[in-house]
């Protein structure tokens, strides 16, 4: 059966367990492929600021650590989830570490990626930071390059909310 929505997946958190995400009905998502040791990495600040001041409006920021661009994000997942606590403060829910191209593309990324396609077209996640900003009722509504920051994209998500 084909996904018809996001809420048709699960994943698994940066602890090892499972989550539907139909657990996250009603909110709206950002879903970002996250790196450590990227450039794009002090993003991490803006998605923080993003979560700490809309969440209670119906937002939530997903953070899939990746390690297929350059290996920039090398290290298992507690290292992942320190790193992001001590240098960012992130407390919006992380995720274990996914692949978002080629034949093990996570599911839900195959979905995203058919969703809301790229340059020109393309499906495939081009870097770090890629950012898809999901409705309420779970349909994929953008793909955002890494370049756009956070704070550049906080009026779409708002319109949302």
């Amino acid at each position: 059966m084909a996904a018809n929505s996001i809420y048709d997946f699960t994943v698994t958190d940066i602890k090892g367990r499972e989550h539907p995400m139909a657990d996250y009905r009603g909110k709206v998502l950002l879903i970002v492929n996250t790196a450590s040791k990227c450039g794009f990495t002090p993003q991490f600040e803006g998605l923080q600021a993003l979560y700490r001041d809309l969440s209670e409006r119906g937002l939530e920021v997903l953070g899939f650590p990746c390690n297929q661009f350059m290996n920039q994000d090398p290290g298992d997942e507690d290292a992942i989830s320190q790193f992001c606590s001590l240098n960012y403060g992130v407390e919006f829910p992380m995720f274990s570490k996914i692949e978002v191209n080629g034949p093990d593309t996570h599911p839900l990324y195959r979905f995203l990626k058919k969703s809301a396609k790229g340059v020109m077209g393309s499906e495939k996640v081009k870097w770090n930071f890629t950012k898809f900003l999901v409705a309420r009722d779970g349909q994929v509504i953008r793909r955002y390059p890494p370049t756009a920051r956070p704070e550049t994209i906080r009026a779409d998500i708002e319109k949302l909310l």
